[in-house]
């Protein structure tokens, strides 16, 4: 049996849709690879800068303390991560007053964390020099800038036992902060 040409093409792009969608599919479920809630958390030592100060940042000596609220973010001083930067800044006190710590970790612009944690952070929380996103690829999935690896924008919730009490992935920086909040404020309730 002959088929038209016509009935070709639409055969063709069904086959092309039927992968694309497939495909996609496979995209999505590979975006939402970050450690899930109940997960135990990666313990890590990086380097960090608080207030434009160097320092190390512990996540198990953090944890002795209180809840730590563990954001990853693909480089300093691009647009997305300022935005976000000043938000966790803002909030900040209030994390403090319901006894969680915050730090953010970055494997873009490493040599200016220290600037950074000065400018962008407002000398309100540390920043962490994740080098070639090997801390984050233990966290969530890493996207590619420019040839590099980088971190994807990811927020953490962690207990004190080192549990994931929020995970969560997503491009806009204003979400994590009120998620990050909420899962804290949930976490003091519970343990109070």
């Amino acid at each position: 049996m002959v088929m038209s040409s016509c009935l070709m093409r639409i055969l063709s792009k069904a086959r092309f849709f039927a992968v694309a969608g497939v495909t996609s599919a496979f995209l999505c479920h590979s975006a939402f690879a970050a450690l899930p809630v109940g997960a135990k958390a990666p313990d890590f030592t990086l380097d960090a800068a608080l207030a434009g100060k160097p320092m190390k940042f512990s996540l198990k000596q953090a944890l002795s303390k209180g809840p730590v609220v563990l954001y990853f973010f693909p480089a300093a001083f691009t647009s997305g991560c300022i935005i976000e930067a000043h938000e966790f800044a803002d909030a900040t006190d209030e994390f403090k007053k319901l006894g969680a710590m915050v730090v953010g970790v970055t494997a873009g612009n490493i040599d200016r964390i220290s600037e950074f944690s000065k400018v962008e952070c407002r000398d309100k929380f540390a920043v962490a020099a994740d080098p070639d996103a090997k801390v984050a690829a233990e966290y969530t999935d890493q996207i590619t800038m420019n040839g590099l690896p980088l971190s994807d924008r990811t927020s953490y919730v962690i207990a004190p036992d080192g549990t994931i009490l929020l995970s969560f992935t997503n491009r806009s920086p204003e979400l994590h902060i009120q998620k990050a909040l909420e899962a804290v404020k949930a976490w003091k309730e519970d343990h109070s």
